[in-house]
């Protein structure tokens, strides 16, 4: 666990030093993980938002050509949701029925991350797909929400390409333009943070109001 921190606090150095040992194939790298971030239900501990902000500050140095890192990575993103989504469609009504509750794939799932992601899918509907590209951990399940059969395929797969596509354009562009500013590079594990609190505001802001309702009840 402790490495993993120290690899999501200080991805920027550590993806430089993957660039400078391993050279192109840290595309293939950055492409599996923001796959598996997305499209593996029982990975949404994976870096998102600050693996790519971290790669599009590397871009602007001339590590990645950034239209190539942009098209691969969006493709990754967009692939992830795919295969989630048929993950979902194949195990999902079964994981939501109480009486599946000691099966393999409810102890592989966090049931609490998955009945938030359920609310959230409740409440914005195919939005929620776009919008929580950038919820840490949510965004890994809304898509197995959305194929546990609370969604067409033709509807979803226009939401996924316009997440993807929007959620790695933000993230690599923002890297790419602010990434290597001295303030940023200099303080990065404190961006990496912020990066995630912002996040994880929505999930915040809907908690409060929940804890407000109860207490009116």
């Amino acid at each position: 666990m402790q490495s993993l921190v120290d690899l999501f606090l200080h991805l920027d150095v550590k993806l430089a030093e993957f660039v400078a040992r391993y050279g192109g194939w840290v595309y293939g790298l950055l492409f599996a993980t923001i796959f598996a971030e997305t499209g593996l239900v029982v990975t949404p501990f994976l870096p998102g938002d600050s693996l790519l902000f971290a790669a599009g500050a590397l871009a602007a140095t001339g590590a990645f050509d950034v239209r190539l890192l942009f098209l691969l990575l969006a493709f990754a993103a967009v692939l992830g949701n795919t295969v989630n989504y048929a993950i979902g469609s194949y195990v999902g009504p079964r994981v939501f029925r109480a009486e599946a509750a000691g099966d393999t794939w409810s102890r592989l799932l966090n049931r609490q991350h998955l009945d938030r992601a359920h609310a959230f899918f409740e409440k914005y509907g195919g939005m929620a797909v776009v919008l929580t590209r950038f919820v840490p951990i949510i965004r890994t399940f809304v898509p197995f929400v959305a194929g546990a059969g609370a969604m067409r395929y033709a509807t979803f797969a226009l939401y996924n390409l316009f997440g993807g596509v929007l959620w790695v354009g933000v993230c690599v562009g923002a890297g790419y333009l602010f990434g290597n500013i001295p303030a940023v590079k200099k303080n990065f594990s404190l961006v990496a943070l912020g990066i995630v609190a912002v996040s994880m505001l929505p999930m915040l802001v809907e908690w409060l109001k929940h804890r407000k309702r109860g207490r009116r009840g």
